[in-house]
């Protein structure tokens, strides 16, 4: 049976100390070992949530419902980084953000991406959670406390923030912070993540497949609307039943697939109509990047356009959209040699993003647009 090691680098402790299990052994024969984590109770005891992220965190997921209700006309913009690697360039992104949220406040609910964890279709960089020094030492407690010091940075703004929850045990280390979330294209159908999902404090995105398809979603979104009991961990880390009341307040993001878009009128208001079907509200969003955009960053801006176009010609099935936008567009890879200071400060080591600049365009002309 494993138990906890100590120290910051489990993994490399774990490799050093390898042996072969016994022949007679049955468990545990790929595993090296494991490494104890601050509990969520200690970690938000040593990093509180202070009143001023509080009152955001609080308004905003007020402000979201409204506008999923239809009682608040502005649209959701969910804006920021394909992913956070450097806290530096992703405060400086998130004082630039919360200057333009004041200034489109009027037409935009404006909430930072704000994204530590990604999925990946084979393997890659994680994300920050899991590899906050880029160097795969994998130190995670390293990354939950720099991920919960970021968010409560840029809480205290004013600036909510937006994040995709992937392993089901870190929204019990953030989620106060987190004023909305997204379930991805790849866990969508994952029963483990509808389950949470239906106990998460925030209201959540729900995006199609990646073939495309929108029932995946669609039951999804059927799912954690209801109460789920699954296997989990409580704010002092330990292992326990937990018990969701199911929550409602979820909508569905169209994010093309297989190469197709389904940001087209045509598209938008066929998804309306199958989650019309389904009994759930029509409201949707629209992530500009991904197969919408073919995976090609410079095309984000069509995608925003056409949909900022039909929303200001009076569709009002389309409740926001997604932007992937970083300091500096493009991205770039990690060096070779895993030296961090060669990397261009705010430039994605992930998905490509659009620049500041498109970016301030962007929404002041969706302001304009939709006053």
């Amino acid at each position: 049976m494993l138990t906890c090691r100590d120290g910051r680098n489990g993994m490399a402790q774990a490799s050093a100390e390898q042996k072969s299990p016994p022949t007679s052994s049955t468990q545990d024969l790929h595993v090296l070992g494991v490494s104890p984590l601050p509990s969520p109770r200690q970690l938000k005891s040593q990093m509180p949530l202070t009143e001023a992220a509080r009152r955001t965190v609080i308004d905003a997921r007020r402000a979201i419902k409204q506008i999923l209700l239809g009682q608040d006309r502005r649209m959701i913009a969910i804006v920021g980084p394909c992913s956070i690697h450097d806290e530096p360039a992703a405060l400086e992104y998130a004082h630039r953000l919360d200057s333009l949220r004041r200034e489109v406040e009027e037409t935009l609910l404006v909430v930072m991406r704000v994204y530590f964890e990604k999925p990946r279709t084979t393997v890659g960089w994680k994300g920050l959670i899991y590899d906050p020094h880029l160097n795969d030492t994998f130190d995670m407690a390293a990354g939950l406390r720099l991920g919960r010091d970021i968010l409560l940075r840029i809480s205290a703004l004013g600036l909510p923030a937006a994040t995709e929850f992937l392993d089901p045990f870190v929204p019990q280390y953030l989620d106060d912070l987190v004023s909305w979330a997204a379930i991805g294209a790849r866990t969508t159908e994952s029963q483990t993540h509808r389950q949470m999902a239906s106990g998460l404090s925030m209201p959540v995105g729900y995006k199609n497949s990646t073939t495309g398809d929108l029932q995946t979603a669609i039951n999804a979104m059927l799912s954690a609307r209801t109460p789920h009991a699954f296997l989990g961990i409580d704010a002092d880390g330990r292992a326990c039943i937990v018990n969701t009341t199911g929550n409602r307040w979820g909508h569905l993001i169209l994010r093309g697939g297989n190469d197709l878009t389904n940001y087209e009128p045509q598209a938008v208001a066929a998804a309306a109509a199958v989650l019309e079907s389904a009994g759930l509200a029509r409201g949707l969003m629209v992530d500009c990047s991904h197969a919408n955009s073919g995976k090609e960053h410079t095309r984000q801006n069509i995608v925003w356009r056409s949909v900022i176009e039909q929303r200001a010609a009076g569709n009002r099935d389309l409740i926001g959209l997604m932007l992937e936008s970083n300091l500096e567009p493009g991205r770039q890879d990690l060096a070779a040699d895993g030296d961090v200071q060669k990397l261009t400060p705010g430039v994605s080591i992930t998905d490509a993003c659009i620049g500041w600049d498109e970016t301030q365009q962007l929404l002041l002309q969706a302001h304009q647009a939709l006053r």
